[in-house]
């Protein structure tokens, strides 16, 4: 028998075993299912992934709004399918639109959709749809699919991997963010939403109206951290099962009230950061501003900025480039460009001293190599203030000289920030008013300011329409500076 057919049918043979050895019963649905993770690998897996994701995406500091996102959710933890689970519950500081979880019970709120959220029902019923996912065990199900796909076909990393790697990105960490759940795993995660929501006492149909509300919005933010449908595909006729559900639980729970909560919410999120915040960086033409570190460079036009909280992601429109900025912990910049080639077994091909806004600076030239990739990178150290900011601007071999006047001319364009005018710009803020006489929302969002082109943006996230009257005493956002 050929060598290769008895490799195969050896490879077969592992992979049935494994797959019973591997069977686990599902908490939901009490079947057996695929799980090549135990609980103990979810919540080790969960650990190291929050680390990465605030260190990422920063948090919220506002400890009220913590407090209070986290009284809901470990309310509704307890009557889960895992109420053992020690659950956390995080606040995000990015403008993206996305509630998400991961393994071990960690689910994450961003302020972008908080901004959107117009009650507390509305609240529950998503953090109830993020607990869903994780007492199904859906993220867990999905590594364990890929755990067995990489076990039959010997995948390899592909350049993105490198490129995540370098980036500091984890395995388990936040790249589980971009697993996509199925449209099945979505409707069981609506349901389950109704279910923990509903037995809270929580008017479920609510959580259709955000939906609804989701619905109406153009797209995600441009960002490293996905919008909601980019991480939660649409199931048919969402809304309309959604309420189906609910009148199911209201029926069979009986309960005199099902709470909404509007005006506790809305004044709860009142002054939250609308948008992107400049304080954290911002772009202004074709140059990124850091008020806070003061300093600013140029960047390239057309290409795309991703500002996280840990670094500075820029990348070429056609995904061949990439410039990653961000905090080196070297002493100096000759410290660090050494960290630089002794962590990544770099290959040095140029190292030279030079001059950067008048900081003494470095600059490396290399090549980094794994398996099945290699990479051209460009690296800039410059020592400001005590930190070490380093840029790394990253090709391949093939495609790299295209690219090195752009990389040239924004880590060489470092500059220290000193126009007052780009400091202190400010941030919006969600102003939450009560509607002093009965009027279309219209009127009101143009009364407080908001221009024309904002209307349609302002009445999504009030939850209504913008010829709709809305009456005396109504609590309205408006974000303003």
């Amino acid at each position: 028998m050929p060598n290769r057919r008895i490799a195969r049918l050896l490879t077969a043979c592992l992979l049935v075993s494994l797959i019973w050895a591997a069977c686990a019963i599902n908490p939901v649905t009490g079947k057996r299912e695929l799980m090549l993770i135990s609980e103990a690998q979810e919540i080790q897996y969960g650990a190291e992934g929050d680390k990465e994701i605030c260190a990422e995406y920063g948090v919220v500091d506002n400890p009220a709004l913590t407090a209070y996102v986290e009284r809901i959710g470990l309310s509704m933890s307890r009557i889960t399918h895992r109420p053992n689970l020690q659950w956390h519950f995080r606040v995000l500081d990015t403008p993206v639109v996305n509630a998400f979880a991961v393994p071990g019970g960690y689910i994450y709120v961003t302020r972008g959709i908080l901004a959107y959220m117009n009650d507390e029902a509305e609240l529950a019923g998503v953090i109830g749809h993020e607990l869903g996912h994780v007492n199904a065990r859906h993220t867990a199900r999905s590594i364990s699919q890929q755990q067995l796909a990489m076990i039959g076909l010997q995948l390899g990393y592909a350049f993105s991997e490198k490129l995540r790697n370098l980036s500091g990105l984890a395995e388990f960490g936040v790249n589980m963010l971009f697993l996509k759940f199925s449209r099945d795993d979505e409707r069981q995660a609506d349901d389950l939403g109704v279910e923990y929501a509903s037995k809270q006492a929580y008017d479920t149909k609510r959580m259709a109206a955000f939906f609804e509300t989701l619905e109406r919005m153009s797209g995600g933010e441009e960002s490293g951290l996905p919008d909601w449908f980019s991480t939660h595909p649409n199931p048919e006729n969402r809304v309309a099962a959604v309420l189906k559900k609910t009148a199911q639980w209201q029926t069979q729970l009986a309960l005199a009230n099902y709470n909404v909560n509007r005006d506790a919410y809305l004044k709860t999120i009142s002054g939250l950061t609308f948008g992107d915040d400049p304080a954290q960086g911002y772009v202004s033409g074709n140059a990124f501003y850091q008020p806070a570190m003061k300093f600013t460079f140029p960047v390239p036009n057309g290409w795309t900025v991703n500002n996280m909280a840990s670094q500075v992601q820029i990348a070429d429109p056609n995904g061949a480039a990439s410039i990653i900025l961000m905090i080196d912990s070297g002493s100096s910049a000759s410290a660090a460009a050494d960290k630089f080639i002794s962590g990544n077994n770099a290959v040095v091909q140029t190292r030279q001293s030079l001059t950067v806004g008048g900081y003494a600076s470095q600059k490396l030239v290399s090549r980094l190599a794994s398996e099945s990739d290699t990479l051209k990178v460009m690296s800039y150290f410059i020592p400001k203030d005590g930190t070490v900011y380093a840029f790394h601007g990253l090709s391949t071999p093939a495609q790299y000289d295209q690219f090195t006047k752009h990389f040239a001319t924004t880590m060489g364009g470092f500059r220290k920030l000193t126009d007052a005018s780009k400091i202190n710009v400010k941030a919006e803020r969600l102003t939450v008013k009560s509607v002093p006489k009965a009027a279309t929302l219209r009127s009101i969002l143009k009364q407080g300011g908001i221009a024309d082109s904002r209307l349609e943006e302002m009445a999504i996230m009030n939850g209504m329409r913008l010829d709709e009257t809305v009456p005396a005493g109504t609590l309205v956002k408006i974000p303003a500076k």
